[in-house]
């Protein structure tokens, strides 16, 4: 059989629609074995025309749907037939479980990483995504993944960390190397969907090494904690009121600064004093009760119409985020008006002073949510331990309204 032609197309649609029969109309030969036809169905307004791959196998015909006419034009249905489903026929492959088989580009690949964070529920697809965008237009969006080399990385990284960033560039070298990884293991997973295979034969920036990581041991003193909380409380400058509230429950609580920062009505539990977060960074559910100090700020909150207790300045809709608490911390530090320290100084320094109120460290530790890596509490212990972190924050409630009622002047002698 002859190779179809656009206008032998036109001329069976017109048939089609006026004789309302079906139509099949078949690109070249591959009877017995495969080939690509044009379904024309009449409908009770119009004519249907769809690009099927039909094939025999078995002696059973099946058959599988590519596009429709004429948004999918003869020469295209006729590329794709050639280029996804020819060999496989061949081979006698069933068409059912035959797809692209292009290789994925580099938007390909980045794309499917961070859909796979953004599924699995992790806050930091957002931030993922803006970095490999910059990186993907910066190597090419559509080459294929498989072709970019190791130097060509590097050359993408080396200027971030010349110009005296050297936290972003090795950010930016964990988001290309993870989604290189994240391409590897998805290659071949039967619980993948997406539509493309990368073909990547090893991990380009495997063997680009990482920022020597320096782990902080800053923590405040008692005098310190004490100046720093009551410059918050009654900041010298004019400051939008969320940000030193923020970091006074984050001194108070010792939870992680996103966790706050995002803090809703629909966390917390005023009844039972309780703040309780569905999911956290280590994606299991996370409670604390809240010392009484603690309970007294939150309750003269009054969240804004969206339900956020520490809002946005530049948009209500959302919560502050971390990255502008760091940064206001960062500014007041340059001012010399607090004491020197970072977000994550300040759960260092919970966790210390904790420690000196005669809290436990087992009891610290789930207070502030830490993994725990021991196969009992991760596969057999399911007691929440509510009244032990109670009794936990009632020591540490006793400890640090006593610390905060000393005066300052004493403190700095």
């Amino acid at each position: 059989m002859a190779n179809l032609t656009n206008l032998e197309i036109i001329h069976a649609i017109k048939r089609v629609e006026k004789d309302r029969r079906q139509e099949n109309l078949a690109d070249g030969e591959g009877h017995g074995t495969g080939r690509l036809i044009l379904i024309l169905k009449p409908m009770p307004k119009r004519v249907t025309a769809d690009w099927m791959v039909q094939q025999w196998r078995a002696g059973k015909r099946t058959k599988k749907k590519i596009g429709s006419y004429p948004a999918l034009s003869l020469s295209e249905a006729r590329s794709i037939f050639h280029r996804d489903f020819a060999k496989a026929i061949l081979k006698k492959r069933s068409i059912k479980i035959t797809g692209d088989a292009r290789p994925g580009t580099v938007l390909d690949l980045f794309d499917g990483y961070v859909e796979s964070l953004k599924s699995a529920g992790k806050s930091s697809w957002k931030e993922t995504k803006k970095g490999l965008h910059k990186v993907a237009g910066i190597l090419g969006e559509n080459r294929p993944a498989r072709s970019i080399e190791p130097d060509e990385i590097t050359a993408v990284i080396r200027p971030i960390y010349e110009r005296g960033a050297k936290s972003m560039a090795d950010h930016v070298r964990s988001y290309i190397r993870a989604a290189f990884s994240w391409g590897l293991k998805t290659e071949h997973d039967y619980r993948d969907t997406s539509p493309r295979r990368f073909h990547l034969v090893y991990n380009p920036a495997a063997g680009i090494p990482s920022e020597p990581k320096n782990a902080g041991t800053r923590w405040l003193s008692e005098g310190e904690f004490v100046h720093l909380y009551r410059w918050l409380e009654h900041p010298d400058v004019e400051i939008h009121p969320p940000y030193p509230r923020a970091i006074r429950l984050i001194m108070l609580t010792g939870q992680r600064v996103d966790e706050i920062a995002h803090l809703h009505v629909s966390q917390w539990d005023s009844a039972a004093r309780m703040i309780d977060w569905s999911k956290t960074k280590n994606n299991r559910p996370h409670a604390i009760p809240v010392p009484d100090i603690a309970t007294d700020l939150i309750e003269s909150i009054i969240p804004n119409e969206y339900g956020w207790f520490f809002p946005s300045q530049k948009d209500p809709k959302r919560p502050v985020t971390a990255a502008t608490l760091y940064s206001f911390i960062w500014r007041q530090r340059e001012r010399g008006v607090i004491p020197h320290a970072t977000n994550r100084d300040l759960r260092r320094t919970w966790k210390t002073l904790a420690g000196k109120a005669g809290v436990s460290k087992e009891i610290r530790d789930r207070i502030q949510n830490h993994a725990l890596h021991d196969v009992s509490s991760k596969n057999y212990d399911r007691w929440n331990y509510l009244p032990e972190k109670r009794a936990g924050m009632k020591k540490w409630n006793t400890f640090v309204t006593r610390l905060l009622s000393r005066k300052p002047d004493r403190l700095a002698a």
